[in-house]
């Protein structure tokens, strides 16, 4: 079920002060989108013949769906598969399993699946049983290390990560009424922040899974308004972007988005295409993964003074000659 009243709202930003907040402002910039969202209130049987409609109406597009259920028991995993069989027998081209809600109060369900690494590749295993179309896991970001979470998925045989999903936040504070900005009777849960505000935090979680597994697919999610955005996923090894927060600023609620980021795409390959002779997106992908390095290996004033905050080894230990930084 739904909280009552407002599900999200977009956090904007003033150049003069840099106050954040959900009231509309003159002259404000987009900061973020904040949802607190639940599971949908509408049942399989409500989407199966929607997605059965939208496939026969657009049968060259791509068409995922995106499903959640609990994972603490047989009957559980069971629902997953539930869930899949269902949608790719409507049409669905692929599925995008969500291990990343992150206001789920239940331990084996949203992100609290993306916490755990057994849980990640069980379910993924659950649904790779009966699945006859690929199957994407997308993660939570607010783990210790999401490179952990998306091996487990590897392993239970996901066929791409999706990362980020929006991060763990609370509302401001209205400092008129001292209540949160969206609230139900006053009171307020963690919910989702998603838009330009978590750019580049999601970058750098994607640069962590595509430098750990640079042979596998993934999706990048975070800030992407237009191609200026998108090509930073690109570049770091993401073979398809999703877009949330633009599309839903867009009037039309999506079309305008797209139509823009594909006449950018254009642009940015013939502009390419002479100079660095890129014709498609895999002559770019993944270009800019391997300029991710540690600390240790950018390039210092003094090099040999640097032991990258380790003490310098002495005694007998010691080596010979000083150890250079690349």
């Amino acid at each position: 079920m739904n909280v009552y009243g407002a599900k999200a709202k977009f956090m904007r930003t003033s150049p003069e002060t840099a106050a954040v907040s959900m009231k509309k402002a003159p002259n404000a910039a987009l900061h973020s989108s904040w949802n607190w969202e639940l599971i949908s209130d509408k049942a399989i049987d409500w989407w199966e013949p929607r997605i059965r409609r939208i496939k026969d109406a657009y049968p060259n597009r791509v068409l995922i769906a995106s499903i959640m259920a609990g994972s603490g028991n047989d009957k559980e995993l069971g629902n997953w598969q539930l869930l899949a069989k269902a949608c790719q027998e409507a049409g669905a081209d692929g599925l995008e399993l969500n291990f990343s809600c992150p206001h789920m109060d239940r331990k084996d369900m949203g992100s609290n699946i993306g916490k755990d690494s057994v849980l990640c590749s069980t379910v993924t295993e659950a649904v790779k049983e009966v699945a006859t179309v690929p199957v994407w896991c997308k993660l939570t970001p607010a783990t210790a290390d999401i490179v952990v979470e998306a091996g487990a998925c590897f392993r239970g045989g996901a066929d791409a990560i999706v990362s980020s999903n929006t991060f763990p936040s609370l509302p401001l504070i209205d400092l008129d009424t001292l209540d949160f900005e969206i609230n139900v009777d006053g009171y307020v849960s963690s919910g989702g922040l998603g838009g330009p505000a978590i750019l580049p935090l999601a970058l750098a979680k994607m640069a962590s899974l595509t430098k750990a597994f640079p042979d596998k697919s993934f999706s990048g999610i975070g800030g992407i308004t237009d191609m200026a955005q998108a090509i930073s996923y690109f570049m770091l090894g993401c073979g398809t972007v999703q877009v949330c927060t633009a599309a839903m600023l867009d009037h039309a609620i999506g079309p305008n988005v797209i139509k823009k980021l594909n006449q950018q795409y254009r642009e940015f390959l013939e502009k390419h295409e002479a100079s660095d002779g890129w014709h498609s997106l895999e002559d770019f992908r993944g270009s800019r993964r391997d300029r991710v390095v540690l600390q240790s290996d950018i390039r210092r004033p003094n090099p040999s003074d640097y032991a990258g905050g380790y003490d310098v080894v002495e005694g007998y230990a010691a080596p010979e000659v000083a150890p250079t930084i690349a």
